[in-house]
């Protein structure tokens, strides 16, 4: 997310993802691809403009449905939260369930028509071996994660408000703590993170930061 004030005068709701409407769903993949560049447009910088989506927001909306949230400025979502209770379960659930799929549409064979430093390149190579969470993470933090806002939706406090829903209904299912990743060149979301009470685990590859609910 980037520091780009909400527009005065819009009015914006939290409400549950329509995650059965195609249309929504739709719309939340372009959310994701407008702000995949650590919170930047990534429009210009992959061909296929669905891969971004297919790996870090699909699979919330279609296997954690219930833990999907988006901000509303009633013309539809301009931003949104979704993530998973269990973090070592839902990996063997993207195993089972989201990877095969994913993996038969986009064989390691089209990487020879890629760029090998592209965007797409490394998104394939990622729906390929996308790694599991460090157990010492999830023993800590089980749930994990991924917020996306437009800049139309950000300032006025609603990322917070977004994170917040989504960790009242953590807590309800009794989850002890929650974790998320941030590319280190992201400073200013490192900071959001941190100010809200995040704080970076020790010894986990990357930057992770947990926050104890």
């Amino acid at each position: 997310m980037t520091g780009t004030p909400t527009a005065p005068g819009r009015r914006f709701e939290i409400r549950p993802a329509r995650t059965t409407d195609p249309a929504e769903v739709d719309h939340l993949y372009e959310v994701c691809l407008r702000t995949g560049a650590d919170g930047e447009d990534a429009s210009a910088l992959v061909d296929d403009p669905r891969l971004l989506g297919e790996l870090y927001l699909g699979a919330y909306l279609a296997l954690e449905p219930d833990l999907a949230f988006v901000l509303d400025d009633s013309t539809g979502a301009v931003g949104y939260v979704v993530g998973t209770s269990d973090t070592a379960a839902f990996d063997d659930l993207l195993d089972a369930r989201w990877w095969p799929a994913l993996r038969a549409r986009y064989p390691l064979s089209v990487l020879d028509a890629l760029d090998p430093d592209s965007m797409d390149a490394r998104l394939v190579r990622l729906v390929h071996t996308p790694g599991r969470t460090e157990p010492h993470v999830v023993e800590q933090f089980p749930a994990h994660l991924h917020v996306d806002v437009l800049p139309v939706g950000q300032g006025g406090g609603n990322g917070r408000r977004l994170l917040d829903r989504l960790f009242d209904a953590l807590r309800e299912r009794d989850v002890p703590g929650v974790h998320l990743g941030v590319s280190p060149e992201n400073r200013r979301a490192i900071g959001f993170y941190e100010h809200l009470g995040f704080q970076r685990i020790p010894g986990a590859e990357g930057v992770i930061l947990g926050l104890t609910l």
